[in-house]
């Protein structure tokens, strides 16, 4: 077997759980390599060059709720990178085909006001007077349901549940409301038990935290934040080893794949190995680890003042059950006004979606839930970008495991677990090996 030079600390996956990491313990006084599968760093936070627009391909945006992202961006000196959203509301592509506000007063769909005129035009009368039963149940109903959509389903109800709140948690975070734990609503079962009702906690949580503080970018786009760290990790002396795939990981060493040569020996690297990169370990019921794949398409379009009026906001989602196949739109030049400056008077749209669409389907989904006809000539640029993404599992393992497979979704959980996972290992002294109980 051939060596290279060996590191206190492997880091398997270049992704942000892995750079964070990196960072963080060169920070605790470590010595760390990089091993990274691709040819790029930055994980499911990328961009891409569209007629000469420089877009984001992955993560737009991060929630600013609890300020873990904000405080670490400017840690890393991008404080004054930081930008909101233009203050406008967003949409929803109803089951029954209409497209119409989302509530005024919502926190991922859940509303302030289960008979408002506004929910009541998405979900009906029935589900909104069942949604207003919230108001009648003491405050710890509900309070120790470990996901949103048990939570919501119990103080409100299914109709709000599957047709409000369930297209905006899926167009936000690529998945279903029951998938996403309570915690990554930071503040949400606090307030229900201040308050004594889910829809008074996001009226307090909404007077807290305005719709445009609720999420936030960079100016450049999230890959500013990769570019950072990578910069950072240079000057740290951090080496970042590319096209490096692991096909064997153990507690002290990895070994890599060998796609090119079956006589040549296998190449080890050594060290403490934290793996941060999906599927390289199994979850400890001994299932295999579940991927899901997410599909973006980005459409550059030709200048239109219909568009450029932003007649559904800064974007529509979607309830299951309608013609239109994508799951969300977001229009990326009504939404960030350094995009729209950027892009001279173009407008630029981005779709989701849970299969890999054609343009044309990208095109006419854009249509329908803009409404404004967009002819086929109108399309200057697109492109179809594909991510596969990590659902949770449980880890009973003595290999340390990072990123969202483990933190769970969100910019804001992958961040702070990393972090908590750098300082834990830091502390080891050279000559031990972590374990699942030294980092826990």
């Amino acid at each position: 077997m051939t060596t290279s030079e060996p590191a206190d600390t492997l880091v398997i996956g270049a992704g942000i759980a892995g750079l964070v990491l990196a960072r963080e313990l060169v920070l605790q006084g470590r010595t760390v390599r990089v091993l990274e599968a691709s040819d790029r760093a930055g994980g499911q936070i990328a961009a891409i060059e569209l007629d000469g627009l420089r877009l984001d391909s992955g993560a737009e945006a991060f929630a600013t709720r609890g300020g873990t992202v904000r405080e670490y961006l400017e840690r890393i000196g991008l404080a004054d990178r930081i930008i909101a959203p233009r203050d406008a509301p967003a949409w929803l592509h109803a089951a029954e085909g209409q497209t119409v506000p989302l509530p005024a007063v919502s926190l991922l769909g859940i509303p302030a006001a289960p008979l408002a005129a506004d929910v009541v035009a998405v979900v009906g009368r029935r589900g909104a007077w069942r949604g207003l039963l919230d108001a009648l149940l003491p405050g710890p109903v509900g309070s120790r349901l470990p996901t949103v959509g048990a939570l919501v389903r119990r103080r409100m109800g299914d109709a709000i549940l599957e047709k409000l709140v369930a297209p905006v948690v899926e167009g936000i975070h690529s998945t279903h409301p029951d998938d996403l734990p309570v915690t990554a609503v930071p503040g949400l079962v606090h307030n229900l038990l201040r308050e004594n009702s889910l829809g008074r906690a996001v009226a307090r949580m909404r007077i807290d935290a305005p719709a445009g503080s609720l999420v936030a970018s960079l100016d450049g786009g999230m890959s500013t934040l990769v570019e950072a760290l990578l910069a950072e990790l240079t000057r740290f002396g951090v080496a970042i080893e590319y096209g490096a795939r692991v096909a064997e990981v153990h507690p002290d060493h990895v070994v890599l794949a060998n796609d090119r040569d079956d006589d040549a020996e296998p190449e080890v690297r050594h060290g403490h190995v934290v793996v941060a990169a999906p599927g390289l370990i199994d979850p400890a019921d001994g299932s295999s680890a579940v991927q899901t794949a997410t599909h973006l398409a980005l459409l550059v379009l030709a200048p239109d003042d219909r568009l450029a009026a932003a007649p559904r906001g800064t974007g529509v989602l979607v309830a299951r059950g309608t013609a239109v196949v994508a799951r969300a739109l977001t229009h990326v030049t009504a939404k960030w006004v350094t995009v729209q400056a950027a892009a001279d008077g173009r407008e630029v749209v981005r779709l989701s979606y849970e299969r890999t669409p054609t343009l044309e389907q990208a095109r006419r989904d854009a249509e329908a839930l803009l409404g404004v006809s967009i002819p086929s000539d109108r399309v200057i640029a697109g492109e179809v970008v594909t991510w596969v993404r990590a659902s949770r599992i449980a880890v009973d393992d003595e290999i340390p495991v990072a990123g969202e497979q483990v933190a769970g979704t969100g910019l804001a959980a992958v961040i702070a677990q990393a972090r908590a996972m750098a300082e834990q290992l830091g502390a080891l002294n050279d000559s031990d090996t972590p374990t699942k109980e030294s980092i826990s």
